[in-house]
């Protein structure tokens, strides 16, 4: 016997329709002119057809909507909607109806039926109706099992399947990118594509900072008192396009002073996007927790907090640095000493005596300097040396300056 004839025993006929926004009818307007041997005939015909739009026959876009013809694309991050109806095709009452629908992914099966109750009596000519919903949150080949048991007036009990199987892709491709800047905060580039084809309104792309970070986006200009997107006015982003959305972290007040948790933390938060598509078509996506690589700062971190962008020439100027000592477990006796290069030369007495300076604790020191060399010099010359280990930390490159001619004022 073979399948056919299988499913004309059953009693109940089971049809599962995809549920999801129709699409505007589009239609392929044909023309020519009035002296070419047509005439006007194209152009009654397009009058007269009811899918076009009345004094705008030739535009593609009409007034219909189009139902889905199939299952469609379906993209992780968006909710997947299904009908399903079970209907009585026979002269006969069926008993013990029940419906049950599971969804097979690569990893796991999900019960998506709204109810387990059992049906105990199913007329001719009647139908269950039920609509099941389930947010995609894996890519791959997806499996809606659908299962229908029920049974007969003679008493046997009946059972029979159907397989429905779509794929679910991924709509964005997202690429981070960290910079750790000379202070203890973190920039994060998130780079956004849509790799679907259509057009995708960014509603909202948010960075979720982790418990020790708070986070300030850099995605607006502050033109008044609101600030407008970098993006424009329009936030569509078009098939294929990418974004680049900047974030800038800072570690939390209660956390900042202390060097040594600060100095370990790799994850920094996830980022939460969320879009629409055609007539409305929500979609969200959120990422897995971003993780960056640690700087390595080894156990004493030099950071200048205070340092001016221009400075005269052959005049002295002050900046300010932090000494940290990133060590858990030692104290440090530090002492400064301080090396001149060919442009930038250090104002003070070198091989002064810092003191100790605890575990994860740090200090603030105010330096002047001055520079003989005109254009952008680098500061360097700096040497920690630990006189417990007898062990000397060096610091060039520090930060950058740029020198100019002073202003002097003429001579009256």
């Amino acid at each position: 016997m073979d399948a056919s004839q299988l499913k004309q025993e059953h009693l109940l006929a089971l049809k599962v329709m995809r549920l999801t926004k129709p699409t505007l009818f589009t239609n392929l307007p044909v023309t020519c002119e009035d002296r070419d041997l047509p005439g006007d005939l194209f152009s009654q015909l397009m009058k007269d057809d009811p899918s076009t739009v009345k004094g705008a026959e030739t535009f593609m876009l009409g007034e219909m909507l189009t139902l889905p013809q199939n299952f469609g694309n379906i993209f992780l991050g968006e909710t997947f909607s299904s009908y399903i109806s079970v209907h009585n095709d026979s002269t006969h009452i069926v008993k013990d109806v029940l419906i049950k629908a599971d969804l097979q992914t690569s990893s796991q099966r999900l019960n998506l039926s709204a109810s387990n109750a059992v049906l105990a009596e199913l007329n001719p000519d009647r139908c269950i109706d039920d609509v099941i919903h389930h947010e995609v949150k894996e890519i791959g080949t997806h499996i809606l099992v659908c299962a229908v048991s029920y049974t007969t007036q003679a008493g046997e009990k009946m059972y029979f399947r159907k397989f429905f199987k779509f794929q679910v892709l991924k709509p964005l491709d997202v690429k981070t990118k960290f910079y750790n800047a000379e202070t203890d905060e973190v920039f994060l580039e998130a780079q956004i594509q849509n790799i679907t084809t259509t057009p995708m309104y960014m509603e909202k792309v948010s960075l979720e900072p982790s418990l020790m970070y708070s986070v300030t986006e850099l995605n607006t200009v502050n033109t008044g008192a609101d600030g407008s997107s970098t993006f424009g006015k329009m936030t569509y982003l078009q098939s294929m396009d990418t974004r680049q959305y900047l974030y800038c972290l800072k570690p939390k007040p209660e956390y900042s002073e202390k060097a040594g948790v600060i100095k370990g933390v790799t994850v920094i938060g996830k980022l939460d996007i969320v879009w629409k598509t055609n007539l409305g078509e929500r979609g969200r996506l959120q990422t897995s927790q971003l993780q960056r690589m640690a700087p390595g700062y080894g156990d004493v971190r030099l950071s200048l907090e205070m340092i001016p962008d221009t400075v005269n020439l052959e005049e002295p100027f002050e900046v300010t640095c932090k000494i940290t000592n990133c060590s858990s477990e030692r104290t440090m006796d530090l002492v400064l000493e301080m090396c001149n290069t060919n442009a930038i030369h250090w104002c003070g007495v070198s091989g002064r005596q810092l003191g100790k300076l605890s575990p994860n604790s740090s200090l603030h020191l105010a330096l002047k300097l001055l520079a003989s060399v005109q254009g952008l010099q680098s500061i360097s010359g700096l040497r920690l040396m630990d006189t417990f280990l007898k062990r000397t930390y060096e610091y060039d490159d520090i930060a950058q300056v740029c020198v100019v001619f002073s202003h002097l004022k003429p001579e009256s």
